[in-house]
């Protein structure tokens, strides 16, 4: 049961992911920052079957909490109308990325199958998790984050406080 519900979050994490970008319900980025949620969500009930309840609890709070109210928050401070969001069209570059995705994604489902074939092996999601019984924990989750990681999470939250002052000073311009 573990491994059926594995694959349908995962499908479901991959068509939501690509509803970021194309989005099916009009060239509204609110509607893409709804299927980002949609998408980390999905993730988080991965880490759930993985045994990882508290990164998945992270992943609820911090992702799809707070980080998405910021982006939903920039968006609608932007409040762009649909004459500066354009109209949707399907251009080259919209082509290409697809291309370059479907080829990407076809190649590492290849590996796994390829893997599987040369070398099998037995999803931790049957035998009760990942082989480190300390996987997920808070203690692991702080060691990492603080020490085996400290620099690109501090880099990231540069990276998003650039974005909310670009995002101020766009906004101003235009009153």
């Amino acid at each position: 049961m573990a491994l059926i519900l594995f694959f349908v979050f995962a499908i479901a994490a991959v068509l939501s992911g690509i509803c970021v970008a194309f989005s099916p319900f009009g060239n509204n980025p609110v509607y893409s920052a709804i299927a980002l949620i949609m998408t980390l969500f999905f993730l988080a009930c991965e880490f759930v079957l993985l045994h990882a309840t508290f990164i998945a609890v992270l992943q609820i709070l911090v992702y799809a909490g707070a980080i998405m109210v910021l982006f939903t928050f920039v968006i609608m401070l932007l409040n762009l109308s649909k004459e500066e969001i354009g109209e949707e069209r399907l251009t080259l570059t919209k082509v290409v990325g697809l291309v370059v995705v479907l080829i990407g994604l076809t190649y590492q489902i290849g590996r796994v199958i390829w893997a599987h074939k040369v070398a099998p092996v037995t999803l931790h999601l049957t035998d009760g998790g990942p082989s480190n019984p300390a996987f997920g924990t808070i203690q692991d989750v702080g060691v990492k984050l603080f020490q085996d990681f400290l620099v690109p999470f501090e880099v990231t939250s540069i990276l998003l406080l650039v974005a909310i002052v670009g995002a101020v000073v766009l906004a101003k311009r235009k009153i």
